[in-house]
């Protein structure tokens, strides 16, 4: 299952302009920058601690909710119960996304990855966190200041990757085009000799 091309596409464009290193002029290479592996290690083990942690978060939310949901007021009981159902979906759409954009280094879903992370996940996180007329139970206030942890170290280092991969990418795509301008310069010269000969 991938991503539709318009969305694709869009993310892409959107990642190549965020991400590009602007002091770059020019490709910069060592040995082979076709071989060079630009998936982040760091964000794997963080993604896959986070897949287990995200259904004891969620167990320990709903446990707090119906512990605590007579004493809260109705607005409040929507917004949570809201909030959870959408973190709910949010993180399996955002786990999935970093998992296939990390390790099958794909810019797109990794930047959609990288801006669920940074839009939507860690503000509904912040609100649960920090909202005062929540009454947070502590053992509450201790699973989402682990996942904002985790949600933190994840859009730092989706950022950074996110930024190695793209300057990988136009790296090869520089080389590309190198190969191709001289593939035709040997032609011209062919052409040339072909031309003297005559």
């Amino acid at each position: 299952m991938e991503l539709p091309d318009p969305v694709r596409q869009r993310l892409g464009n959107f990642s190549r302009t965020v991400f590009r290193d602007s002091s770059r002029t020019g490709p910069e290479y060592s040995e082979g920058p076709d071989n060079e592996m630009s998936s982040s290690l760091a964000l794997q083990m963080s993604l896959y601690f986070n897949t287990y942690f995200f259904p004891l978060w969620w167990v320990g939310s709903i446990m707090m909710l119906h512990t605590k949901y007579s004493f809260l007021p109705d607005y409040y009981k929507f917004i949570v119960i809201t909030i959870i159902v959408l973190v709910t979906l949010i993180e399996a759409i955002r786990l999935y996304l970093g998992y296939m954009g990390n390790l099958q280094e794909k810019v797109p879903e990794l930047a959609g990855f990288w801006l669920l992370s940074l839009l939507l996940q860690l503000p509904l996180i912040l609100f649960l966190l920090l909202n005062e007329g929540l009454t947070n139970l502590p053992l509450e206030k201790a699973m989402h200041i682990i996942f904002t942890i985790f949600l933190t170290f994840q859009v730092i280092s989706a950022f950074c990757t996110l930024k190695k991969m793209v300057n990988q990418l136009a790296a090869r795509f520089h080389l590309q085009d190198f190969d191709r301008l001289s593939a035709n310069r040997g032609d011209m010269r062919r052409m040339r000799s072909c031309i003297e000969e005559i």
